[in-house]
């Protein structure tokens, strides 16, 4: 294999460029996942920093079982049946309203997931005392951020090494400015997963995690483009033709 993109013959650029494209397509479609979850905590459609708020930090005005019924739970339920448990939230979820009305559409919709020993150590909703306790927002728990942390922490880190692989071999940029910009990633990794951490202990560290999730997708954009480019449009007096 030749020393820069450019030189590299077509087997080495068609491998990459698949690599590429697909990570892409992953990129995407985790930041539509984004929207459609953590996007939704505030109950509107869209990426703010109240939603960074109420997932991390919490919000003890605001249910927790109403951002899920807003957000990643809403096409679990009618529209009818999703308007009463919200209503019984904002009438203090009251075990008396919960035996007469709400039992019935918690066993019917929720339990078949919310079931006491699910693998997966969601909460038993067949329990009332369950629910009552995440009628507040409380934001992330310990538990919840020490798992999310070492996921993302090696996921994204085996991603931008990946990427990173193979952006090392181009050459349209300075080599200082060509390593700061492997670094980046790594930093802006760092800084996103510490700022959940903040952002537990104070609300207005949430500005940390967009400006760390907006730095990290910026230059994967910038790795991914310049090596493409340089693969199939830069030209190369020295490209070996015949692979």
């Amino acid at each position: 294999m030749n020393s820069t993109l450019r030189q590299m013959n077509s087997s080495f650029k068609c491998l990459f460029s698949g690599y590429l494209l697909i990570i892409a397509l992953g990129y995407a479609m985790a930041g539509l996942q984004i929207l459609m979850t953590s996007g939704m905590a505030d109950g509107q459609l869209g990426l703010s920093i109240s939603d960074v708020v109420y997932s991390y930090h919490g919000n003890p005005t605001h249910s927790l079982l109403e951002t899920k019924l807003n957000g990643s739970m809403q096409d679990k339920l009618s529209e009818t049946e999703r308007t009463q448990l919200i209503t019984w939230l904002h009438k203090g979820a009251k075990k008396k309203a919960f035996d007469l009305e709400i039992k019935a559409i918690i066993d019917a919709r929720c339990v078949r997931c919310h079931y006491a020993g699910n693998p997966s150590n969601i909460p038993d909703f067949s329990v009332f005392d369950n629910l009552k306790v995440r009628s507040v927002t409380q934001g992330a728990s310990v538990a919840t951020l020490t798992r999310l942390s070492h996921i993302h922490l090696f996921s994204i880190a085996f991603i931008f090494f990946s990427v990173g692989f193979i952006f090392a071999f181009s050459s349209g940029l300075p080599i200082k400015l060509k390593n700061t910009v492997l670094m980046l990633p790594y930093l802006f990794l760092a800084m996103d997963v510490s700022s959940w951490w903040l952002t537990k202990l104070d609300a207005h560290f949430a500005w940390l995690v967009i400006i760390s999730g907006v730095g990290l997708g910026l230059v994967f954009m910038l790795m991914w483009s310049i090596s493409l480019y340089e693969m199939w449009f830069a030209r190369d007096k020295t490209t070996d033709t015949r692979g």
